[in-house]
């Protein structure tokens, strides 16, 4: 990707559990992959949730900060991940 190319963000939701079914759903600024039906359902209410809680804002995905972006992720029910940071980090 050269200098000037514009940044795209996007969400991904990978759903790990499975009854045997393929399910991807697409919207703007994510795609859904997997999971039993309940658990696809809630990661694509989820995005959207996002993308009304941005729109209310006046922004987009690629323009919000990463801490805006993890107040608006908690406020839809998700929850950061504390992994731990390797040395140097």
């Amino acid at each position: 990707m050269g200098r000037d190319a514009k940044k795209k963000a996007w969400l991904l939701g990978l759903g790990c559990d499975s009854d045997g079914h393929i399910r991807i759903t697409k919207g703007e600024n994510f795609t859904i992959l997997g999971g039993k039906e309940e658990t696809h359902e809630a990661m694509t209410e989820v995005a959207i949730k996002i993308n009304e809680k941005l729109a209310k804002k006046g922004k987009t995905l690629d323009s919000v900060s990463s801490e805006e972006f993890n107040e608006i992720a908690e406020s839809v029910g998700l929850k950061p991940l504390n992994l731990p940071r390797a040395e140097g980090n």
